[in-house]
């Protein structure tokens, strides 16, 4: 009898595939569900790697495709804001990357993680390698150094070297985009690199919950103690809200200790603006009758020339960016500088003041609440006066506006706020009550909203998204892109343009800094788009 023989090892079939395959393998592994795409010739083998597993049934990141970069930025960051996930954006080599810094950079003061990838410049010229340079625009389009572009808006950035280590330097760029404080990262995948092939058993293994992101967590009970013992009067907060629970939190240590709540710039909804604690959008009133300050989870909490008593009371500093080290001057002066996750850390404190609150404390504390009821009334009475006011034929009044909106808004829609020169009337009209059901501004790029709004509306798709836009940071959003975007995927979003008749924001700038100059006396503000 003759037993059959073992298969020779050298004879064993081996599977290979490209770059491209284990990309999209890593991303599946990642969690990401999305890829928001505006792609070029550098894509070539993630399109034809796509394709072949569509061909096959396998699963795969759903394809967004973005006829402008701006727009693909921002959908990912409306969906992270949502979801907390970072999702993928792929754009093309340095045109699209410097497409995209803009959004990149709101991406950044949002501190939300986005993945971008970038394709290179193909290196090989005489087609000795596979993806090399094939046409005219691989020449031009090659730089020295096209991260330069983007590196001051990611945490990190990197050129993949070889295939080989794609999964590793994949769960890596995760690891960075969602450690705390979250922002984008930035990898550049050459051409060449992305069609090479590698066979299965020469990738090295690698699990990804073993490259996992870093978490900011809470304070020592000593500076726990200290913060409980020093809270009196006032607090400052903008992208706080980010946390659902972390606004329930302030809420509740607010009205534990008596703390008055303004949002400056807003981010996102930061405490119910029904509560008695919540003090509206100007933090002058405050800072006048307050001992100490609490800064909470905010970039720009005033602006210092406009607000110079604010040097003589003390301030406490509770943030997830504590030394605000992307802004290379920061200009606020904190007595007590903590750095952490808000929530956990305001917890603490809230836990220290209800063990030693007594009852003559508590009494006080509701007395202190009920002394603020005659400014909020009197807050509510110039609210609806100014609501009241219609305005002029052609002009309407941005509060009456807002007003009329308000009153057809349920409390679970989503208000994105790029009204800019109107956004503080907006913010004091458009009252909002539960988290994340507002979403602001918060870097320097206009031309966020639309592209926001259109993520929010993938994370959220049974709630309404209201996008609320100035004329000129309309046509930054590149609106033929979002519409045809909004259409193709079936995320409708309801739009109110605001006409400005320019560039308000640029006007008022020039009135601040030569109130009496020939640009006011004459009207030539170079900022009119239409009569």
């Amino acid at each position: 009898m003759t037993m059959p023989s073992s298969p020779d090892p050298r004879h064993r079939a081996v599977t290979s595939h490209s770059t491209a395959h284990y990309f999209l393998e890593a991303l599946v592994d990642l969690g990401i569900d999305y890829i928001f795409a505006n792609l070029g010739t550098d894509h070539v083998s993630l399109i034809e790697e796509i394709a072949r597993w569509d061909s096959e049934g396998r699963p795969h990141p759903e394809v967004i495709l973005c006829p402008h970069e701006v727009v693909a930025v921002h959908m990912a960051a409306g969906y992270a804001i949502t979801t907390g996930r970072g999702q993928a954006v792929f754009v093309h080599v340095d045109a699209g990357t410097a497409n995209a810094c803009m959004a990149i950079q709101n991406s950044f003061r949002y501190r939300l993680p986005v993945l971008l990838f970038a394709g290179r410049a193909p290196f090989a010229v005489h087609g000795e390698l596979a993806g090399g340079r094939d046409t005219y625009v691989h020449f031009v389009q090659d730089s020295f150094d096209q991260a330069s572009v983007i590196r001051p808006y990611v945490k990190w950035d990197y050129t993949l070297p070889s295939g080989v280590v794609v999964k590793e330097a994949l769960a890596r760029a995760a690891a960075f985009m969602h450690s705390d404080p979250p922002g984008p990262v930035y990898m550049m995948l050459p051409r060449e690199t992305l069609a090479e092939t590698w066979d299965d058993q020469a990738m090295p293994a690698y699990l990804p919950a073993r490259y996992g992101s870093v978490r900011a967590g809470g304070v020592e009970p000593a500076r726990a103690q200290a913060i409980a013992d020093a809270l009196m009067k006032a607090a400052l907060t903008a992208y706080l809200g980010r946390s659902a629970e972390a606004v329930s939190v302030l809420e509740r240590l607010a009205l534990v200790c008596g703390i008055r709540i303004a949002e400056f710039n807003p981010v996102t909804m930061n405490i119910c603006q029904d509560s008695p604690c919540f003090a509206g959008s100007d933090p002058a009133a405050l800072v006048a009758g307050a001992d100490l300050g609490l800064l909470i989870d905010i970039d720009v909490p005033f602006i210092p020339q406009t607000l110079k008593s604010a040097d003589r009371i003390s301030w406490i500093q509770i943030d997830l960016d504590a030394l605000k080290a992307d802004i290379p001057m920061w200009g606020f002066a904190t007595d007590l500088r903590i750095q952490g996750d808000s929530a956990v850390i305001l917890r603490q404190v809230l836990d220290i003041v209800v063990a030693r609150g007594d009852d003559a404390y508590l009494r006080k504390v509701r007395e202190r609440i009920a002394s603020w009821q005659p400014a909020r009334e009197a807050a509510k009475a110039k609210r609806i006066s100014a609501a009241a006011q219609k305005g002029a034929p052609g002009a309407i009044n941005p509060a009456h506006l807002f007003a009329r909106l308000q009153a057809h808004l349920a409390e679970d829609d989503i208000v994105v706020n790029e009204a800019v020169r109107n956004a503080p009337i907006l913010q004091q009209q458009l009252r909002r009550t539960k988290p994340m059901t507002y979403v602001g501004l918060a870097g320097g790029g206009l031309g966020f909203s639309g592209g926001m709004a259109l993520g929010l509306k993938l994370a959220n798709p049974s709630r309404r998204v209201v996008q609320i836009v100035g004329d000129g940071a309309y046509h930054f959003a590149a609106p033929d892109s979002v519409y045809a975007v909004s259409q193709q995927y079936q995320l409708p979003i309801f739009t109110v343009i605001l006409d400005n008749n320019g560039w308000q924001a640029v006007k008022a700038s020039v009135q601040r800094v030569y109130p009496e100059g020939a640009a006011q006396r004459t009207d030539a503000f170079l900022s009119r788009l239409c009569t």
